[in-house]
């Protein structure tokens, strides 16, 4: 009985972990994929890879905090873990019916305190210092956004926005006894960095989901000591590699198809900002997830941009969407032209380069999740008194 509890067990972690690696490659390799930088399956192996490393690094640190300190490790019985792990899966397949981006963490956490209520177990000092990252997060990702789309951009984009020659971006000349790698026919020094820079954010994105996810799949599993921490990291990046490999596939290309007339710049910083965020916040132990602080960037950045007096040639020229996306940033001078100086009293209204609508209905999910996560999860654990003691 308990060898098949704990087969359930690993079981719900896994499908926890499977659907994190579907939603989170897309986000950290859409851009490349976009740009036609990497492939998709060299794009989930690099994203396996470096989810190990956040893991198993900065990731021990939120294993540490949701398997032990928001309620004590004794809480997670087998049962307990079983139960916490599915209103984690739950909260992910509601977010994905309804397209908003809700966090994992943030439901990981309401579940986790649901158990802590019901059994009176709850550390509120801890929960306490996590809702105020939940506050922090999003506010630093929306005023870096904005100080950079307000004051930087046109200068980065200047001086390192990302140029695509046709045809391969090395050849290797095999004259030699060793083939040696070299440029492209049109490609430039200047393309081969920018593109090697594009990359290597996109593996710390992979880094920063890595430190962040990896917990909420298997630290009920840590807690209740049904595995070790180093086993916990492998199990969930085995499970996060899976999605990646086979449903993050759609998503990769969803995303990186509304990425292509979108400069790699734009998305570039979202992803420096909300990497940053979140892996700052994860070694200090925090489960916090990539869409708060990388949502409001997206908006930060449209605002800022959007907020100045620009010349149009700084404009980043591509389609207005109608919701809440990185596709959001690329806007055109009204006339649709690319040359001239736009007068101050042309500059787009803020709200044009995202849909206000859109940021209430996540902010509102962001609330909404967690909240329905700890309400059921207390229900669930006050009926069936599943908990250790």
């Amino acid at each position: 009985m308990v060898s098949a509890l704990l087969l359930v067990a690993l079981g719900a972690g896994v499908f926890v972990g499977f659907n994190i690696g579907g939603s989170s490659t897309g986000v950290a390799w859409g851009p490349p994929i976009g740009a036609q930088l990497v492939n998709k399956t060299a794009a989930a192996a690099l994203m396996t890879f470096f989810v190990f490393l956040g893991g198993w690094t900065v990731g021990r640190n939120v294993i540490d905090t949701l398997g032990g300190t928001i309620v004590p490790e004794a809480a997670f019985s087998a049962e307990a873990s079983v139960v916490v792990l599915g209103f984690i899966g739950l909260g992910m397949l509601l977010a994905n019916l309804y397209g908003v981006p809700v966090s994992t963490s943030m439901t990981a956490v309401g579940a986790i305190a649901g158990l802590g209520l019901a059994t009176g177990q709850l550390n509120y000092a801890v929960v306490g210092s996590i809702m105020v990252w939940w506050l922090i997060a999003p506010l630093l990702g929306f005023w870096f956004g904005a100080f950079i789309g307000r004051y930087l951009y046109p200068s980065l984009e200047r001086q390192v926005a990302l140029e695509q020659s046709d045809g391969p971006l090395l050849v290797f000349d095999r004259s030699g006894v060793l083939p040696v790698p070299t440029l492209g026919p049109g490609t430039t020094r200047r393309e081969l960095l920018s593109t090697g820079f594009v990359l290597v954010i996109a593996c710390y994105m992979a880094f920063s989901a890595g430190a962040s996810n990896v917990a909420n799949a298997v630290a009920p599993l840590v807690g209740g000591g049904l595995i070790g921490v180093d086993a916990g990291v492998g199990l969930g990046t085995v499970a996060i590699g899976l999605g990646a490999f086979t449903i993050a596939r759609r998503t990769m290309e969803s995303v990186g198809n509304g990425l292509t007339d979108l400069p790699l710049l734009a998305a570039t910083v979202v992803m420096v900002v909300g990497a940053s965020i979140t892996t700052v916040a994860s070694a200090l132990g925090v489960p916090i997830s990539l869409a708060l602080a990388t949502v409001m960037c997206i908006v930060g950045l449209g605002w800022g941009r959007a907020t100045r007096p620009t010349p149009a040639s700084d404009l980043v020229r591509g389609d207005l969407e109608a919701d809440l996306t990185v596709d959001a940033l690329a806007a055109e001078t009204p006339d649709g032209s690319s040359a001239g100086e736009e007068p101050p009293e042309h500059v787009r209204d803020a709200t044009a380069l995202f849909d206000r609508s859109t940021v209430v209905r996540f902010v509102a999910f962001w609330i909404i999740g967690p909240s329905v996560a700890t309400a059921l999860s207390y229900v669930a654990f006050v009926a069936l008194p599943l908990a250790g003691t």
